[in-house]
Parts: C-alpha cells; sequence; structure tokens
C-alpha cells in the first residue's frame, strides 16, 4: 500500500515569519519559545526553517530563546522515563560526562532547541540540567552567569526575561511545558531537595528548591481566562504569546491556592 500524502499545510520560513508577525511577534524584542515541530504542519526544510522564520520575525535587533534542558545529567535512582537496573547506578554516577555547554544536547524540549543549540552565533548557559540557548543581540546578557546551584529562581536566566520586558511563545506547545511558572516556585513557599548530577569533579549533590510542573495546565487555563493572551494559528499549531512577567505574577498567587506544597513534599 503506498504511503498517503502528507496533510499539511505546507509551511516554509516565509510563512512562519508572515504568520508570528500576525500573531503579534516583533521585531526587536526578547522571545522566549516552546515549540512543537511536529504540530505546525508539513515544514518545508524542517527545524531549521522554524529557526529561520523565528529570526526573521524577530529581526536583527531581537532574541531568541529556547530550554535546552539535560534532564538525564542526574540521578539514576530517579529515572522513569525509563528506568534503569538499581546495580546499574553507581557505575552511570560513576562514569556520567560533566556537562559541556557546546557538546552536550539537549533533551526532550524537542529538535527546534536543540537546532538553536548547535546554530553559530548560539549561547547557552552553564546550569548542567536547566540551560537555555540564545540567538541574537541581547543573547549574552540572557544565558550568561546562569547559577549552578539555580535551576529556574532569580540566578537564572528566566528573571533575566522577566526583568527585560521578553514574551513568551508557546508554538504548539501547551502551558505544562511553560518554564516561567517555574520562577514563581522560587517567590513562594517550597520545599528543598537535594540534586545529584555529574560534576567537573565528579559525582556531586546540591540542595536546590523543589520544580514541579503539576498542575501547570490548569495553572495555564486559568492565567488565559483572566489575563490578556495574545491566540492564534501558526501553521497548524496552536499559538500563544504574553509576557514571561504576567505569568510568573500570576502564577505565584495561583500556586499557594491551588497546588500547596510543604516541606518534604
Amino acid at each position: 500500500m503506498p504511503t498517503p500524502p502528507p496533510t499539511g499545510p505546507l509551511v516554509t520560513r516565509d510563512t512562519l515569519a508572515a504568520e508570528l508577525g500576525a500573531l503579534g511577534v516583533e521585531s526587536g524584542e526578547i522571545l522566549l519559545v516552546h515549540s512543537s515541530l511536529s504540530s505546525l504542519g508539513w515544514v518545508c526544510g524542517g527545524a531549521v526553517a522554524v529557526v529561520r522564520g523565528l529570526l526573521d520575525a524577530l529581526g536583527p535587533d531581537g532574541t531568541l530563546v529556547v530550554p535546552t534542558q539535560t534532564g538525564d545529567m542526574s540521578d539514576p535512582a530517579v529515572w522513569r522515563s525509563p528506568p534503569v537496573p538499581a546495580q546499574w547506578w553507581d557505575t552511570i554516577r560513576a562514569t556520567m560526562p560533566a556537562y559541556d555547554p557546546l557538546l552536550t544536547p539537549a533533551r526532550g524540549v524537542g529538535v527546534i532547541p536543540e537546532t538553536v543549540r548547535i546554530w553559530p552565533g548560539a549561547r547557552r548557559s552553564a546550569h548542567p540540567q536547566t540551560s537555555f540557548a540564545a540567538l541574537g543581540a541581547r543573547a549574552a546578557e540572557v544565558v550568561d552567569g546562569h547559577a549552578p546551584n539555580c535551576r529556574l529562581g532569580e540566578d537564572s536566566p528566566l528573571a533575566r526575561l522577566e526583568k527585560r520586558g521578553a514574551r513568551v511563545l508557546l508554538l504548539g506547545a501547551g502551558y505544562d511545558a511553560c518554564t516561567s511558572f517555574h520562577l514563581a516556585e522560587y517567590r513562594i513557599p517550597a520545599p528543598l531537595v537535594r540534586v545529584g548530577r555529574p560534576g567537573p569533579d565528579g559525582w556531586e549533590e546540591v540542595t536546590e528548591v523543589s520544580i514541579d510542573s503539576y498542575r501547570f495546565d490548569e495553572l495555564g487555563h486559568d492565567f488565559e481566562r483572566d489575563r490578556d493572551v495574545v491566540r492564534g494559528r501558526v501553521g497548524a499549531a496552536d499559538a500563544r504569546l504574553f509576557p514571561v512577567a504576567d505569568a510568573v505574577a500570576y502564577a505565584q498567587r495561583w500556586l499557594p491556592l491551588h497546588r500547596p506544597r510543604e516541606d518534604g513534599c
């Protein structure tokens, strides 16, 4: 049986840039993008065309930021997707390579962020588990100085994005992927956890604020109901556009009421 033709729509670099502009993406702004390539339709040129379209929409003075997280650089004892045998744990801890911003691939965030990570001129932040990569005029001031003991808090690119008036673009991604909500977790009562990871001198553990995207989809639903969120379509994907600061402020109020957390939880 022959393979059926793709259903489309046909998406190109130019159609992406035009539709992003129609949505409200502005030349010169800083844009934090959470994305799903498959949601867009049939993209001529794949992730490379998407990145080019985003850069076209942002213009020469704009800045594109994406999460380039590496959740696999963690304690194998907590791995669930998939788990590994307990008898492997010590060996994994002893031999896992340390994080290298230039070499360590992103994991679990899609092909578009990985394409940005390896793009000529891209800069990537230094946190070994929750890094961000950026391209454009203000890339350095967004990603440089990411503290190694602050995954998504005040010493991370998220706080810099908030301060600089950046906006979030959910491009085929849901609110469960919205990292801006995590910044709010650092500003409300939250438990501390010990986080294991490979370091430059071997296996290490640091104390961190516990972060959890549980119920972020519900948080996003209420945020969109109560705040000005620009909605539209880019290709076949649902797209949402809103300020980082608005998302953080709303989550700071919503989380203690709807998802309170106590020490050790």
